[in-house]
């Protein structure tokens, strides 16, 4: 990998003179500025790396050019190293105060710090700087090959041509894969032929002036419409609701929405504008979208985990959207419930010999903690507290049948960026949402609201969360309350016992909708 001078540079620059030209230190310092300056370029349109497919596609073919014109420049394949490394140095510097784990300094002692490094830089790295080392070893071929007007014909050059076209082909087929659109299955009857006036489609909604996205599926378009919040705060769940509530589709609208931040709403992540308050009017707007969309008075909230915070929420400050109230695995205040499970990990731990987990959980101390990669490890501790179940068949089949991957990341409803999306919208999202809700009490709170209120829990939910559950649910006036605890089920109540789900809002919310009307 030899610096050598380049003749082919007059043809290429022919505004520059040959002596000129011929300077080695003229042609590394050009070398390095191509691709400082696209680090500088793309700091700017993409700080946080490719967030939707055209970004991808742009740091493919950014990361090609920058890397065959820095070698084709410097004649060397030397550039294979320079180029990744001037690019990747003035990204960084150029993108500080980028907030989030995927973007901050990389914590490698944790398997989700790894993670986050993976999904942030290690992302970027696939699609800018592979392209880059690609591009390079072209350009620096060229090069050669104007100059010597011969290729080179060794078994070390043939080797790297092999990987050179294997590496090539790696990435048209990511692109191509990148690039494939997005989709949703159509409603059909029960052989397969789509039925007529239903909806079944994703939809982008400007929601406090930043695009989110929404799925609606329904058999009908003049059915009551059922808005879904998921969990988290991060989760994206859209492939999940549609699985899991397939049957609830025969009888109501229901609609699936990736929060900002969150999954195929990625992009609307905004640290400033990440807050409780706009996470309220943000559920609030798109319920007013939903009536107007569908010329409906009032909509049913369900709300799942973190989304049973932010349902709860939404109905004290804006009752007259919403016909009725549904809570999945019911937050009432995350600090009480933090420190309720701190405890009893902390005794079962004792209890069973666990003197490693024992240790350090003290070591780590009680909520709230310092760092979200304390909450996510302890939370991959939550099923020791569980006890074993065995979830309804339905919801297993519904579930093994689906094929949607981890986390969902296989489902139709997402891009190649949107599969990345749904695991550092999760991360991002919690870090930024999370440490703001460790004052909320609805016990203090929200002692009343003036909808309809149904509870759903698992028996086996964890006491830290369905204690306090009972709790608010034993003081909190409404016009009506009903509180289910459901057998064969945890955290995610609605979702296991979707059939149930399915009995409450046919038996007892559906019928009082037409008595309103």
């Amino acid at each position: 990998m030899a610096l050598k001078h380049a003749t082919h540079t007059e043809s290429f620059l022919p505004h520059v003179s040959t002596s000129i030209w011929a300077n080695p230190a003229l042609r590394m310092g050009f070398a390095i500025a191509v691709p400082a300056l696209t680090g500088l370029l793309m700091a700017v349109i993409m700080p946080r790396g490719p967030v939707v497919t055209r970004d991808a596609l742009l740091l493919v073919l950014t990361g090609f050019a920058t890397g065959g014109i820095a070698a084709y420049l410097l004649g060397s394949r030397w550039a294979m190293v320079i180029a990744p490394v001037a690019h990747l140095a003035i990204f960084e510097i150029a993108r500080m105060g980028e907030i989030g784990p995927t973007v901050d300094r990389p914590e490698l002692d944790t398997t989700f710090g790894i993670l986050a490094l993976l999904l942030g830089r290690g992302v970027y790295i696939a699609l800018g700087i592979v392209p880059m080392i690609l591009g390079a070893a072209y350009g620096a071929a060229i090069a050669r090959w104007q100059e010597d007007g011969v290729q080179d014909a060794t078994v070390a050059s043939t080797t790297r041509r092999i990987i050179g076209g294997v590496v090539t082909i790696g990435l048209v087929a990511l692109a191509v894969r990148i690039a494939r659109p997005a989709k949703v299955p159509a409603m059909t009857d029960k052989s397969g032929n789509r039925i007529d006036d239903s909806i079944s489609q994703l939809e982008a909604v400007t929601l406090g002036g930043q695009e989110q996205w929404i799925e609606m599926r329904g058999a009908n378009q003049e059915l009551p419409v059922l808005l879904y919040l998921s969990g988290g705060p991060g989760q994206s769940d859209l492939p999940y609701s549609r699985v899991l509530f397939e049957e609830l589709t025969q009888d109501f609208i229901v609609v699936g929405w990736d929060q900002r931040g969150t999954g195929k709403s990625y992009p609307a992540l905004n640290p400033e504008s990440m807050t409780l308050k706009q996470a309220v009017a943000d559920t609030i707007e798109l319920s007013d979208w939903l009536r107007h969309r569908f010329a409906e008075k009032r909509i049913i909230l369900l709300g799942e985990s973190w989304g049973s915070t932010l349902g709860v929420l939404a109905v004290q400050q804006a009752p007259d959207r919403y016909h009725a109230y549904i809570g999945s695995g019911q937050m009432v205040s995350q600090r009480a419930t933090d420190q309720i499970i701190y405890d009893d990990l902390l005794a079962w731990a004792d209890a069973n010999g666990e003197t490693d987990l024992a240790a350090k959980l003290r070591d780590t101390g009680p909520p709230p903690y310092a760092s979200h990669w304390t909450y996510a490890e302890i939370m991959t501790y939550y099923p020791k507290l569980e006890g074993s179940y065995d979830p309804p068949q339905a919801y297993v089949e519904r579930g093994e049948s689906s094929n949607l991957g981890p986390w969902g990341v296989f489902g139709s409803e997402y891009t190649g960026m949107d599969k990345v999306n749904v695991l550092r919208g999760l991360m991002d999202t919690f870090a930024t949402m999370y440490p703001q809700l460790q004052e909320i009490d609805f016990r203090k709170d929200v002692p009343s609201l003036d909808v309809p209120v149904y509870l759903m829990e698992g028996e086996h939910e964890l006491r830290g969360r369905l204690e306090l559950a009972e709790e608010w649910f034993d003081m909190l006036e409404a016009p009506r309350k009903e509180l289910y605890i459901l057998e064969n089920a945890g955290h995610s109540v609605a979702f296991e016992q979707a059939d149930e789900l399915h009995r409450i809002l046919m038996e007892e919310i559906r019928p009082t909708l037409y008595a309103e009307a």
